[in-house]
């Protein structure tokens, strides 16, 4: 029988170094599905979505054949409403797309999907097992304030309105945490080596 690929989900809040952890991985060789990357392929390039979308937002929505992000953003800031039919056009299209991808490269052994919103958008369910990415608050926050030149309390506010880490914890099979930025290619040597033979505890 044919043996199929350890699917595992790689989620964290913002400032907690999944996308470092990704390109770690991927400098393994091993595959990443970018679900945010791929989400933004398929709004600009799924006629079925993008019709979607033009119906749900107006003409607007689209400039130059690339979605008006900034003027999406705004009407979903303005109603909630929106934003959850916005993702009821998208996620499915995203996990079709994942799902094709999962059997694109069926003969690798771990198969890697990240994603910030990965239990907010159902993805959880396509993975066996689920990588959390964290860190303390304080690195967060000074990683985000230097990486997008943001103001401690507006990097406080993005933080807040995201999933609770300690519910996300809750929810994971394993834990990586990352503060100690120059242990992170041992730390992603022992990750593999867990994933390898199973053994999904927190380090």
């Amino acid at each position: 029988m044919e043996q199929k690929p350890l699917i595992v989900g790689i989620t964290g809040g913002i400032g907690s170094g999944k996308s470092t952890v990704a390109r770690y991985l991927s400098a393994q060789g091993y595959k990443i599905y970018d679900s945010d990357i791929r989400a933004k392929k398929i709004q600009n390039c799924d006629e079925k979505v993008r019709a979607a979308t033009i119906q749900l937002f107006g003409n607007q929505a689209y400039t130059q054949n690339q979605m008006n992000r900034a003027y999406v953003a705004k009407c979903v800031f303005e109603d909630k409403n929106l934003l959850q039919k916005l993702n009821e056009i998208v996620h499915p299209a995203v996990k079709k797309d994942f799902l094709e991808w999962v059997k694109e490269n069926s003969n690798e052994k771990i198969l890697f999907l990240e994603s910030a919103i990965l239990f907010e958008s159902g993805f959880n369910s396509l993975v066996d097992k689920v990588l959390l990415i964290s860190a303390s608050k304080e690195t967060r926050i000074f990683r985000v304030m230097r990486r997008d030149s943001a103001t401690r309390e507006q990097v406080i506010k993005r933080i807040e309105s995201q999933t609770n880490m300690e519910d996300l914890k809750n929810r994971a099979d394993i834990v990586l945490y990352t503060d100690d930025d120059i242990a992170m290619s041992v730390k992603i040597f022992i990750l593999l080596k867990k994933l390898k033979n199973e053994n999904f505890q927190n380090f």
